[in-house]
């Protein structure tokens, strides 16, 4: 610890995005650089307190919520090094945890600053910005370099999926010396961190920088390869010692009611996919899915229904609602969660920040509950809700609909963004994997082994959906199970 009085003598600041002026008028990293507020986060690394025993680099389970970082990032550690000019130092802790802290940086929730100490009294340690810093900081430096393996096991590892599960699982196995090659289907690498997240949220030549990294580290990626159609599972189990599947949590939750049927109905997924396909070959004004001059209403209310906003202001959309069955966050803890767990608790965040700007109102709205769709011409063009309340308390809660509530929203675009229900399914068949209740593939957490012999499963295929942060921490895991199959 640098500075014992640092939290008590520096407030927290978080540095500002850019303005929502600017980055309205294109589709570029909203976050500004780090390293030119230096003193700043040396500042706000000063406020890491001795507490002891910090909770936020914990990674714990209490009951169903979480505290802490999953992959226990040493925060005080990285912190005391920053605030006292060690910045190479505090490159070094940060990877012996995070193989991506440019990823981590960007779009984790940060459970880490939910269970910060210095919480409890002020406000948490800005543990993002200075982990952006430190990354941001070794790049500059050229600290970060491709890891040149000089002896190989002579073992082979194939990984389906290129998400951050796969990316991890992959740059540990590599680190081992064995052989890694990661097929992924789509036309670019990167999973959800290509395709999931928009550009402006996590650059997408941040993501590439590291891609090329891995690439010069000796990992082959093979796109537009899609196992069990261009190439079977059994040509995979006979080429390969070991096969990690780490395809993630892909299959949309839908929205099963009257005129589902209609155009203009689409899965969030697929809109903000196409919106970056159409941003990264240089033409984002032809996005196979356009928010151009409609009204949207967005069907979720978490960071993809965020993400979905966000777009559609960029395309120049009419108007938007976002919409929520469950009601409005609170302000501020409640007893039921108490620190360290993850805060619960209602927030802004850059989508609704930018349509509060554009069109002077947030566009959400809580407890409203879709009923149907109604179109025109095999379009839709309203969607109609009404209010609920919800009634009975822990696992019984419910929604009940409010009479006479019933009104209608203007919809010529509708985005759903209400969660995913598992992995797809084809390539549990294709492997005959065993597959669990949630519809995700069935592994140890322990070993991650499946149920065929030498094919494991890590990350969101495996846990369900989840935090990139979880990701990567069971790439990581998985990578080390591998390795002690590989070598016993």
């Amino acid at each position: 610890m640098g500075k014992p009085t640092g939290f008590i003598d520096y407030t927290r600041h978080e540095l500002p995005l850019r303005s929502v002026a600017k980055r309205l008028q294109d589709w570029e990293e909203i976050k500004p650089p780090t390293l030119s507020h230096q003193d700043s986060i040396k500042e706000q690394a000063a406020r890491c307190m001795d507490c002891s025993v910090p909770f936020c680099h914990s990674g714990i389970m209490l009951g169903r919520a979480l505290v802490g970082c999953p992959l226990h990032n040493l925060m005080p550690e990285f912190n005391d090094l920053i605030y006292n000019n060690l910045d190479e130092w505090a490159y070094a802790r940060l990877s012996k945890t995070n193989n991506f802290p440019e990823f981590t940086s960007h779009v984790c929730p940060a459970p880490c600053e939910g269970a910060c100490t210095a919480g409890l009294v002020t406000t948490p340690v800005t543990i993002k910005n200075i982990e952006q810093y430190v990354i941001e900081k070794a790049f500059a430096d050229k600290l970060v370099q491709p890891q040149i393996i000089h002896e190989r096991s002579g073992k082979k590892v194939a990984i389906i999926g290129s998400g951050p599960a796969g990316l991890a699982c992959a740059d540990e196995l590599n680190k081992q010396g064995h052989l890694v090659t990661v097929f992924e289907r789509a036309d670019r690498a990167g999973g959800l961190l290509m395709y999931g997240i928009p550009n402006m949220k996590l650059s997408k030549k941040i993501v590439n920088r590291r891609l090329k990294l891995m690439s010069k580290s000796g990992i082959d990626f093979v796109l537009n390869t899609e196992i069990g159609i261009t190439m079977s599972s059994e040509t995979l189990l006979e080429e390969y010692d070991a096969v990690v599947c780490a395809t993630g949590s892909t299959v949309p939750r839908d929205l099963p009611i009257a005129g589902r049927e209609l155009e203009g109905i689409h899965f969030a997924k697929d809109y903000l996919a196409a919106a970056t396909k159409a941003y990264l070959d240089k033409a984002p004004e032809s996005a196979s899915i356009s928010a151009k001059d409609k009204h949207v209403v967005v069907i979720g209310g978490g960071d993809t229904g965020t993400d979905c906003v966000a777009t559609a202001l960029r395309q120049g959309a009419a108007g938007i609602v976002q919409i929520e069955i469950m009601p409005c966050l609170p302000q501020q803890r409640t007893g039921s969660n108490p620190w360290p767990e993850f805060p619960r608790v209602f927030k802004t965040d850059y989508g609704q920040e930018e349509a509060l700007a554009v069109y002077h109102k947030d566009p959400r709205r809580y407890c409203l509950m879709s009923q149907a769709f109604e179109g025109k011409d095999g379009k839709v063009n309203k969607l109609k809700v009404c209010q609920v309340k919800w009634c009975g308390s822990g696992a019984s809660m419910h929604p009940v609909p409010i009479k006479g509530s019933e009104e209608e929203l203007d919809a010529q675009l509708v985005l759903l963004a209400m969660g995913f229900v598992g992995t797809e399914q084809k390539l549990c068949e294709e492997f005959a994997l065993t597959t669990t209740a949630q519809n995700n593939i069935a592994a140890s957490e322990t070993d991650f082994a499946t149920n065929i012999p030498k094919v494991f499963a890590a990350g969101d295929a495996r846990r369900g959906q989840s935090l990139v942060v979880w990701a990567i921490s069971e790439g990581r895991r998985c990578a080390a199970a591998v390795h002690k199959f590989l070598t016993k």
